[in-house]
């Protein structure tokens, strides 16, 4: 039996307006603009008989499907969909001092670097193994439909995850807010048939 996975982001936050960096350790509401995105997102795809919601413990991702929520849908808290924990740079506006340490940490990761970490947060080895209990059992799991709202970072390590790809490819999967990733898991293996599809804001 085939199973579908619908992964997406969470809706525009000030901090994304003001390019403040957010991460696991800042637990942001969305914004007036990521209110209607996520309006948009639930008259494209409620009609989807989803078998249950999953989002993050971070309110961002509640709030952009509490539509399918309030609608009856089962709801889930995953510890594996929290962001990234982005140490120090929580809170943090992007600036040339702070892109370029970001730049080299995203860089090292692209290399294979995986254990490399920003001081007090999180690696990308580290977010992989936190994230990898769901995506095992999920490839195993009883389900037709399953909604899952996430994180920018989260979903670049959630797809290479999915599809076995290593960590180096976490930057070939943008993130644009509300944008659908959708998966398909046929005979334990997932394919990517969706990418960074915002064709319902437009």
């Amino acid at each position: 039996m085939k199973k579908n996975i619908y992964l997406i982001r969470h809706g525009q936050t000030d901090f994304n307006l003001k390019k403040i960096v957010q991460g696991r350790g800042i637990d942001s509401d969305i914004n007036s603009t990521g209110k209607w995105q996520a309006e948009q997102f639930y008259k494209e795809y409620k009609d989807i008989p989803f078998d249950a919601v999953y989002t993050s413990y971070l309110k961002r991702t509640f709030q952009t499907v509490e539509p399918f929520v309030e609608s009856g849908l089962q709801h889930q808290k995953r510890v594996e969909l929290d962001e990234i924990n982005w140490g120090v740079f929580e809170g943090q506006k992007h600036d040339e001092l702070l892109d370029e340490a970001y730049g080299n940490i995203i860089e090292s990761w692209t290399k294979g670097e995986w254990h490399n970490i920003i001081e007090g947060g999180e690696s990308a080895i580290e977010l992989h193994e936190r994230q990898k209990p769901l995506i095992d059992e999920l490839r195993h799991a009883d389900f037709e439909n399953l909604l899952l709202c996430t994180h920018g970072r989260a979903i670049r390590a959630l797809v290479c995850g999915f599809l076995d790809l290593p960590l180096s490819n976490m930057n070939q999967f943008p993130h644009s807010n509300t944008c659908l990733y959708k998966l398909a898991i046929s005979n334990g293996k997932y394919q990517l048939e969706i990418a960074n599809d915002i064709s319902h804001l437009k």
